[in-house]
């Protein structure tokens, strides 16, 4: 029996009116039509609410958005699942963009196919200079729950749950600066169970420079916060141990 699968795609914003607008455009090109579009806006002060309001019109109805000020990323976050209705909730984050058009379609075939809590695939980063020219390829084919000690997870662009798992496992706590969306991986994964597959498939084009990635002491305390996301949830480890994740990532650059 096929499932009735709406899809709420959530994106948080802050000043991000230099790259939302490919954001946008990528969730108004989907060929799966059953979508929610949320944008969390934390109360920017550029052109960011213009280019919402100028694309507004083109959801007819899916899109909806609200501009106040919040604690941060996670809260944004957290206030985008507060206010989807989808049967399915991911997060596209307001420099990154869906890879091709068909990426939420086969999202939805997947949820019908294989009965899980949560589907996720592959991403792959570009510099802004270069969109077209992939730098990095990440895949989650090779995650399994075991790997979480090493701080390796599902690419969470690509990361798509069932919105009443939210419902038993809590939402990203915001007292993390950076290693929330790890901590949430960890207690969806280990702590609770949930269920999943991996779709062989690139969701997201992602542009290099993020926050985890800006700076040694934004790795340094990406660390900290995995360890202690894993020693909140029950996994021993230590930042050696998490440190090993770096050796993988070398590996998927491409020269």
């Amino acid at each position: 029996m096929i499932e009735e699968m709406k899809v709420s795609i959530i994106t948080v914003t802050y000043n991000s009116a230099q790259t939302l607008a490919m954001t946008i455009d990528s969730v108004l090109r989907q060929t799966y039509q059953d979508i929610e579009y949320i944008v969390k806006d934390g109360g920017s002060t550029d052109k960011t609410i213009d280019v919402i309001k100028e694309y507004e019109p083109m959801f007819h109805g899916r899109m909806k958005w609200v501009s106040a000020k919040d604690k941060g990323i996670y809260d944004g976050m957290n206030k985008g699942i507060e206010m989807a209705t989808g049967n399915i909730v991911g997060i596209l984050n307001s420099d990154d963009f869906f890879t091709d058009n068909h990426v939420i379609e086969k999202i939805a075939d997947a949820f019908n196919e294989k009965k899980v809590d949560a589907i996720y695939g592959d991403v792959h980063f570009v510099k802004g200079s270069n969109l077209k020219k992939s730098i990095r390829y990440y895949s989650s084919r090779l995650f399994c729950p075991f790997w979480l000690r090493f701080g390796f997870m599902p690419a969470h662009p690509s990361f798509y749950v069932r919105r009443d798992v939210f419902s038993k496992v809590g939402l990203y706590k915001t007292d993390y600066k950076i290693g929330a969306d790890f901590e949430m991986m960890v207690r969806m994964f280990y702590r609770h169970r949930i269920t999943y597959h991996y779709l062989p498939y690139d969701f997201v084009t992602m542009r290099t420079g993020g926050v985890s990635t800006r700076d040694i002491n934004s790795r340094r305390i990406l660390l900290k916060e995995d360890v202690r996301a894993c020693r909140e949830n029950g996994i021993r480890t230590n930042q050696f141990l998490i440190a090993l994740k770096y050796l993988y990532k070398f590996l998927e650059y491409r020269f």
